[in-house]
């Protein structure tokens, strides 16, 4: 049998002369089974429940302090409490669940840990920087289950807001792949709460070198005191590569005999082997290179293969090559190749591009020298002499 708990008789409970001399005193309300109040030696007092569970463990559940809580309010939570004990549920369990549920940082840790090994160096270390100058800072600390559309929306918005689109593209794409892996493999909630994001537009950025800036690049490699940056550079102009695929070249996959580049599947954006025919200047430079070159790599570094072209900000600056990016000298030999004719399959196998779409960038690039066929082909059908092709801007209607 217990006591009838009123407000007025717990309030008594807490007063000086009452109270426990050491510890804690538990009453138990005699209207409802297993609610009790519990007062302590320093006066604190809360709403309890005692149950057992369908397996018969005994738990005890602290509803919440007195007098936040009153008696009523207090018996109606028990009463729904045990409802759900009676249908086998475990409220105190469902709490340490919750407490012990990972975490974003956690998530991002096992993203680090499991995923990233299989992605290139490159994007690795990009995606650990959004991770730690993103990620962490605006969700770390929330539980994956709880992370909600409005939570990754926000961040997205905030990283926009700062001038970033691109930037806060990127982080969306890294935490979709994370929540993927989160709801389909490792099994911490059941959705992925990216989905719906509307990320901002992207221009492609098309930044190919004229004949004079080409020229004027040539000059500065030319003389530039560190010989092998300068190669490196030529290389990724002359045969359109990837940064990480010159720096992190071996001569095995070289064949100089027959002026041939195997890059390995591990090595390549599309995780496949890529052929790859080199030009005869290519393959100049190459020999040279070799002769005074020794070890594994063509571009040696301090662990294994040089990392990064550190020289190519004063070269760029050397040969006023505002804003160029390494990454544009591809654009740029994919530019030659389009305005001397080579169809866009053709463009992609050199690329190593696996989709058609990639190397569609590059398609009006062929406008002239389509322009010129299709001019051969009406001549010769004519029999008339090719008639220069004057812009509409330059005839004046009449």
């Amino acid at each position: 049998m217990g006591q009838k708990l009123t407000d007025a008789f717990i309030k008594k409970l807490g007063e000086r002369g009452n109270l426990p001399a050491s510890g804690n005193r538990i009453t138990y309300d005699s209207e409802v089974q297993g609610l009790g109040i519990r007062t302590t030696a320093a006066g604190a007092q809360s709403f309890i429940l005692n149950y057992r569970t369908r397996v018969g463990r005994e738990r005890r559940f602290t509803i919440g302090a007195f007098p936040d809580w009153t008696v009523k309010a207090a018996r109606e939570e028990a009463r729904r409490l045990r409802a759900t004990i009676d249908l086998g549920g475990d409220p105190l369990a469902e709490i340490q669940a919750g407490r012990d549920a990972p975490t974003v940082a956690d998530l991002c840790r096992r993203y680090e840990e499991e995923h990233l090994p299989r992605k290139r160096p490159r994007s690795a270390e990009e995606d650990r920087t959004l991770i730690r100058t993103r990620v962490l800072p605006a969700l770390g600390a929330l539980k994956v289950a709880d992370v909600t559309f409005n939570d990754i929306d926000g961040l997205h918005r905030k990283i926009t807001k700062e001038g970033k689109p691109y930037r806060a593209n990127r982080t969306i794409a890294l935490l979709s792949k994370m929540f993927s892996l989160a709801s389909t493999k490792w099994k911490m909630r059941s959705d992925n709460p990216c989905r719906g994001i509307e990320k901002n537009l992207e221009q492609p950025r098309e930044r190919y070198l004229s004949a004079d800036e080409l020229s004027r690049l040539s000059e500065v490699l030319a003389d530039h005191a560190n010989r092998e940056a300068a190669d490196a550079i030529r290389l990724l102009l002359l045969t359109g590569a990837r940064r990480n695929e010159v720096l992190s070249a071996t001569w095995a996959q070289f064949d100089l005999t027959n002026g041939t580049w195997t890059k390995p599947s591990s090595h390549t954006k599309q995780k496949r082997l890529h052929h790859v025919p080199l030009s005869p200047p290519a393959l100049e430079l190459l020999v040279k290179h070799r002769e005074q070159s020794s070890g594994e790599y063509l571009f040696p570094g301090n662990h294994g293969h040089r990392v990064s072209l550190d020289p190519w900000k004063a070269i760029r600056k050397a040969a006023r090559l505002d804003g160029v990016r390494l990454h544009d000298l591809r654009h740029t030999y994919a530019s030659i190749l389009a305005s001397g004719g080579a169809s866009l399959p053709m463009i992609g196998k050199l690329l190593g591009h696996s989709n058609i779409n990639t190397t569609a960038r590059y398609a009006h690039l062929a406008t002239d020298p389509l322009r010129e066929l299709t001019t051969r082909v009406g001549a010769i059908l004519t029999g008339k002499p090719k008639a220069d092709v004057v812009p509409m801007s330059k005839v004046q209607m009449k």
